[in-house]
């Protein structure tokens, strides 16, 4: 596996994670959480949505690079 494939991997399941993440403390603030709850959960959804910008920029910055 190349290192642009790893990367896009790694990329990938990061932001996976950012939304089972925010997902749960989504659900804690639903459940009576306090407001870091909530904050986190937007923390979480903001640190995904930047993941996804940033994977965008790498896909264009290194098309002419292979993935194997």
């Amino acid at each position: 596996m190349s290192l642009k494939a790893f990367h896009v991997v790694f990329v990938a399941v990061s932001i996976l994670l950012t939304l089972v993440v925010s997902s749960w403390s989504f659900g804690n603030y639903r459940d009576g959480g306090s407001a870091r709850d909530l904050a986190f959960g937007i923390a979480s959804l903001l640190a995904g949505a930047g993941l996804a910008v940033y994977g965008r920029v790498f896909l264009k910055k290194f098309k002419n690079i292979s993935y194997l």
